[in-house]
């Protein structure tokens, strides 16, 4: 699925929403409309229109301002097939994904002779990411929205995406994660994401303080140096346990193996394991140690 029709999923997923944050005021009734547009039909690939009340809402998604044919004339050919299909003032609104090169000139208007068509642009990358992150349906868009510092940024995201509902959280999870990586390293997305999968996990948290208060317990009694090993310990009960409830019992063989990882393997194993359908799979992780 490209970036573009990701967000047009969005929007027809949740159209009051998007209404309501392009428009600036809240919107209650909306109504998504079919993209096929009638006088020698165009199809509208990464565009959403809207019925709202007494007018339509044209939102168009584009991650590079570049096209074929080019973005105002589009804009303008949208707008008079949609006004003779539906006679209603029309508000059209372009999302850009992406800042284009330096210097470049965002268009909002199409201009020849006597003919002039106005058009509104959002380049998302000048939003306040607030409105997003408190907001499960625009979750997604939040890793492309303003920010100095765009690491804490997408932790932020990561935070907010495993507070959703449950029925939810894949999904929006998926979502957050494809559109990031218009903006963020591949690895850097999985290792946060999968950092807060196990940090929200009921399992996850309840080991951790088991361990966090024997670890706490063996450093005052045995000094800093033995409460390291039992640190790395912890980690290594910590993995075995959550690789059992992930592929279920583990043979002797495996265990053994697992007490000769080093600490950075045991933490990439702990990452590796939220993947693992069966035991296969670990030993296919474990083929990539040797």
């Amino acid at each position: 699925m490209s970036f573009d029709n990701l967000c047009k999923l969005l929007s027809e997923k949740h159209p009051v929403t998007f209404a309501s944050w392009v428009l600036g005021t809240p919107q209650t009734n909306v109504e998504v409309l079919k993209t096929e547009l009638s006088i020698e039909p165009i199809r509208a690939d990464y565009v959403t229109f809207l019925q709202l009340q007494g007018r339509i809402l044209h939102l168009e998604f584009q991650t590079k301002l570049e096209s074929t044919p080019p973005l105002p004339l589009r804009m303008l050919d949208y707008w008079v097939r949609l006004y003779r299909l539906y006679r209603l003032p029309i508000t059209q609104v372009v999302v850009l994904l992406l800042p284009p090169a330096p210097e470049t000139v965002i268009e909002t208007v199409f201009s020849v002779e006597n003919t002039r068509h106005e058009y509104r642009v959002i380049p998302i990358w000048n939003e306040n990411p607030e409105l997003f992150l408190n907001d499960p349906a625009l979750l997604p868009l939040a890793p492309l929205a303003a920010t100095t510092q765009p690491q804490t940024l997408l932790k932020q995201v990561v935070e907010r995406v495993n507070q959703v509902q449950p029925g939810q959280r894949a999904e929006i999870s998926a979502y957050t994660q494809i559109l990031a990586g218009l903006k963020y390293k591949k690895d850097f997305i999985r290792q946060l994401f999968r950092e807060g999968m196990m940090r929200e996990s009921v399992i996850y948290q309840e080991i951790f303080a088991e361990g966090e208060q024997i670890g706490e317990q063996r450093g005052e009694q045995r000094g800093e140096q033995r409460g390291e090993q039992r640190g790395e310990q912890r980690e290594r009960s910590l993995i075995l346990r959550l690789l059992t409830r992930r592929i279920g019992e583990l043979p002797q063989e495996v265990l053994e193996r697992i007490e000769t990882l080093s600490l950075e393997q045991l933490e990439n194993l702990g990452e590796a394991l939220l993947d693992f359908q069966a035991i296969a799979d670990l030993e296919a992780w474990f083929s990539t140690l040797d």
